[in-house]
């Protein structure tokens, strides 16, 4: 067999099958997460059906106007996901998010295809699109992850950073231990996944290109430039968002406002 296998609708209703075991797990220990669960599942099958459209329209046409706008609005989107999965937030947490995705990514993304992969020409869509999600996806996790660390721990923290302020500390030394829980939060997924590749899982873009029929080793190789590629949007995601969302919990006069962090349902 040299070519993948054609899923086709038969193959994906059995697949499908295999939600209801979620379904009997919320069932049996009461989680409450069956209307939760199907919403998802249609969710997703609606987004990647739709993504499957608009690639092929993407593919088809090959020309930079129709691959960029496409890939800054991934980029938005996710900033904007980042924030919506926390349960804490501040006036202009928005736009820090996703003014630092937007950058953070894209940067990383034109790096790996220009320098590293040497695409020709960079805005290839077969390259383009499926690395800069791969990044995107999990430097959402890293910011949302690191956003809700700082938001909870000037929360919990404010007598102490409080403290720090009356013994004459600046802004920065005072948040100093709030920002590096925060970016240490939002980098453990990423860890986590380079510790575990290779020996207890095979990453999802080795996997893709196996079942392509692509060498191994040459997977392999391709999967370790993502891993490196997704630690380093984590990394400058996470502490890039972190340090500008510690900022707006200040005011001019490097005063903390914990007033102005609110709860979202």
């Amino acid at each position: 067999m040299n070519g993948p296998v054609e899923l086709g609708p038969l193959q994906l209703g059995l697949a499908a099958l295999l939600i209801l075991l979620n379904a009997a797990i919320s069932m049996r220990l009461q989680l409450g997460l069956g209307r939760r669960l199907l919403l998802a599942s249609l969710r997703s099958v609606v987004q990647l059906s739709l993504l499957g459209l608009l690639l092929a329209w993407v593919f088809s046409v090959q020309g930079p106007w129709a691959v960029l706008p496409l890939m800054v609005l991934m980029a938005l989107i996710a900033g904007f996901e980042a924030v919506r999965r926390t349960t804490r937030r501040v006036p202009g947490i928005f736009g820090a998010s996703i003014g630092v995705v937007l950058a953070t990514s894209m940067a990383i993304t034109f790096y790996g295809l220009v320098v590293v992969i040497g695409v020709e020409p960079w805005y290839a869509p077969r390259y383009a699109v499926p690395i800069l999600g791969m990044v995107l996806g999990n430097t959402l996790t890293g910011i949302s992850l690191g956003l809700e660390t700082t938001m909870r721990g000037f929360d919990r923290d404010r007598a102490q950073v409080e403290l720090l302020l009356a013994h004459g500390a600046t802004r920065k030394e005072a948040s100093r231990e709030v920002v590096r829980g925060a970016v240490r939060t939002g980098m453990i997924p990423i860890l986590n996944s380079m510790v575990a590749a290779g020996l207890i899982s095979i990453p999802g873009m080795m996997t893709g290109q196996i079942l392509a029929g692509q060498d191994p080793a040459s997977a392999a190789r391709y999967q370790m430039f993502i891993l490196f590629s997704i630690a380093a949007g984590v990394a400058l995601g996470a502490m890039g968002v972190v340090l500008l969302v510690s900022r707006l919990v200040f005011d001019g006069r490097d005063r903390l406002r914990p007033e102005r962090i609110r709860r979202v349902s």
